[in-house]
């Protein structure tokens, strides 16, 4: 560990009830164990397993969480948005359609550190209106006119516009990591011009599942194209995220490393 470096520790979809609960059992001790300064967690699937209420985003905030972002199932869940106007926390995809309450980056200042977060949403496979590239080098000014370290949450289902948002942001800011697909991909690595990279950090929730969902609702799907219900599975709940040492002068990432806890 380079006492000179921040700790950040980056952490994919949180996944209903059980994401939740292996959120406030471990986070914490994770935190003081690892000495980590910053938390940011994907919070789209925290309610139900579709979209973030009130109640589930301050559960994940009392655990440790810093910043919350959020992807396409954000406004499955009305109760959010009152909070979204309100609270500088809590983000949604930057990219999203002005008319969409709320903020797609924040800067929050820890022990004298400023930290910069932003979030983009994809458009391949998935519906959307706008490109996350069609102002990212606005975007990227304005982060960096405001934070040396810098953290980009990329939610996307293609892992190419994962990789091409990892490689076009490569040296303008500390972390790119992607979240949505819920699998958490082995591609972590510090790119050439020091920014960390992972095309999926992880979905942290119930593994004997399918992305989440108990694996009988999920096999009827999409063997038969039939809708029969949507239900969160409970068992072999993990936590994934990737933790990064990252030099508060430069914004560059010095030390990756990936994470994974069990209940």
């Amino acid at each position: 560990m380079n006492k000179n470096c921040v700790r950040v520790l980056c952490i994919g979809d949180v996944f209903g009830r059980p994401g939740r609960r292996i959120i406030k059992e471990k986070l914490p001790e994770l935190i003081a164990e690892r000495s980590i300064d910053f938390v940011v967690a994907n919070g789209e699937n925290a309610a139900g397993g579709k979209g973030l209420n009130q109640k589930c985003a301050d559960e994940l905030f009392a655990a440790g969480v810093d910043v919350l972002t959020n992807g396409n199932h954000l406004l499955d869940n009305k109760d959010i948005i009152p909070m979204l106007e309100i609270d500088q926390r809590l983000l949604r995809p930057w990219n999203m359609k002005d008319s969409v309450p709320g903020r797609g980056f924040t800067v929050i200042k820890k022990q004298g550190v400023p930290f910069a977060v932003a979030n983009f949403m994809g458009t391949i496979l998935m519906h959307h209106q706008e490109s996350p590239f069609a102002k990212l080098d606005q975007h990227v000014a304005m982060l960096q006119d405001q934070a040396k370290v810098c953290i980009v949450d990329m939610h996307a289902e293609a892992t190419s516009e994962m990789r091409v948002m990892g490689h076009y942001l490569n040296g303008k800011v500390s972390v790119v990591f992607g979240t949505h697909t819920h699998v958490p991909t082995a591609d972590h690595e510090i790119l050439d011009q020091g920014t960390a990279y992972i095309t999926d950090v992880g979905m942290t929730g119930p593994y004997d599942s399918v992305i989440g969902v108990k694996k009988e609702f999920a096999m009827h799907r999409i063997m038969t194209g039939e809708r029969n219900g949507y239900e969160v599975a409970k068992d072999n709940v993990k936590l994934f995220g990737l933790l990064c040492e990252i030099d508060p002068d430069t914004g560059k990432t010095v030390r990756i490393e990936q994470i994974k806890v069990g209940l």
